[in-house]
């Protein structure tokens, strides 16, 4: 069994598990925002998001010797570890209601400030309660000093969302205003100088050359909801903002549910019986945020929440548009988790937390991709600004604080 055992090699593991946990929501909002429906996606993206912790199992977990101290991970699924394995399966439930929750929430008050909130209190809660089961092998001096920045972050994407959410409003009263068409207005009746001269490809319709209105624009917003799945116009931003800080408390779980399960902290296993290692504790993990997904999902197929269009099991299976980048945005999260523990298990898992500065990648794909903030008012720009500083701040003094495990 391969074991990552140096600060270095931790480090390595959390920058990658940051690109890829930054990734994969930027393409599953893509997919919601092509119109393919959000039950369809996780069902695909839970499949493959299962297949990366097998992989991971069968490779670094029976990579060499198993020793008594440190079995391989088929030794491991024969012995008496129930305790520590439901600990993993708890940690694989609050995972899967976090990541369906985020799901919705991204379509109400967008992949920004959803992912800033939901990682921050995954930091100022989980990263307190991974350093005490560390046993403080994190710089405390140094560790809540970055805490307290991830807090200041969660208060900035709010303010964020507020303005944002305002300068949308401002805009679609302005066209409205013009146009007196209201949201069901065709693309030609628009105003000229919201659409480009040119024609390119709209990469979130996936439908080849069309005239795409300029991002930031209120035709670009009334498209867009035209075409998306969950459709948010008329409805409260709250509803998104409790999905998110629901999301943000499941996330907050299931780093230390891992960590009690790896590292057996309350003694629940007999005398004699190994640790879980981070291999088969991630495969159990894993499996039960499947069964989670699994069956939330195919409830959601025939009973839709928040006016999604209702589909069934069968719909579902003929539906192959977009279903790859599912399949990878399921690979990106099984990877990038599965790192982000390894590093943990080397340096600390409230050092690992650091992985939860993915906004800052999920920012740039929303701006790039999305539009996210294009044309907004000066004090939307200033917020996100100071929030993506204070992100950059916290994440390397998270990092600082790395130890190394006894």
């Amino acid at each position: 069994m391969y074991l990552v055992e140096s600060k270095g090699g931790a480090i390595a593991c959390m920058l990658l598990a940051l690109f890829f946990l930054g990734t994969w929501p930027a393409i599953i909002t893509l997919l919601e925002r092509r119109g393919r429906l959000p039950q369809h996606t996780y069902l695909d993206y839970t499949m493959t998001n299962l297949l990366a912790a097998v992989i991971i199992a069968l490779t670094f977990g029976q990579i060499g010797e198993s020793t008594v101290e440190r079995p391989n991970f088929f030794t491991q699924l024969s012995q008496e570890n129930w305790p520590s394995v439901l600990f993993a399966m708890a940690g694989g439930v609050v995972l899967s209601l976090g990541n369906l929750s985020t799901q919705y929430a991204w379509a109400f008050v967008g992949l920004s400030v959803v992912q800033v909130i939901s990682s921050s209190m995954t930091v100022v809660i989980g990263t307190t309660l991974n350093y005490f089961l560390d046993d403080k092998i994190n710089r405390a001096e140094i560790l809540f000093p970055g805490v307290g920045c991830f807090l200041v972050a969660v208060c900035l994407a709010s303010a964020v969302h507020s303005s944002n959410a305002a300068d949308d409003k401002a805009k679609l009263s302005s066209w409205s205003n013009e146009n007196k068409t209201g949201t069901g207005a065709v693309l030609s009746s628009v105003p000229e100088e919201a659409i480009p001269n040119k024609v390119t490809k709209d990469l979130e319709n996936g439908n080849g050359p069309v005239h795409k209105a300029k991002a930031g624009t209120a035709t670009f917003l009334i498209e867009l909801e035209k075409r998306r799945s969950i459709k948010v116009f008329g409805k409260s931003t709250f509803i998104g903002l409790a999905l998110t800080f629901f999301a943000g408390v499941c996330f907050s779980l299931f780093s230390p549910a891992i960590n009690l399960a790896t590292n057996d902290q309350w003694h629940t296993l007999k005398e004699g019986v190994p640790k879980l290692v981070v291999y088969t504790a991630f495969f159990y993990f894993s499996l039960s945020c499947f069964v989670i997904a699994l069956i939330l999902n195919i409830s959601f197929l025939y009973h839709p929440a928040l006016g999604v269009p209702r589909s069934t099991f069968k719909a579902y299976l003929k539906d192959w548009n977009g279903r790859g980048w599912a399949f990878l945005a399921g690979l990106l999260c099984g990877f990038g988790n599965g790192l982000q523990f390894m590093g943990g298990q080397a340096a600390g898992y409230a050092a690992a937390d650091a992985v939860q500065a993915l906004p800052l990648v999920s920012t740039f794909w929303g701006v790039i991709l999305f539009g996210e903030y294009r044309r907004s008012s000066r004090r939307t720009y200033v917020l996100l600004f100071s929030m993506l500083f204070m992100f950059i701040a916290a994440v390397g003094v998270l990092m600082a604080s790395a130890g190394r495990r006894k």
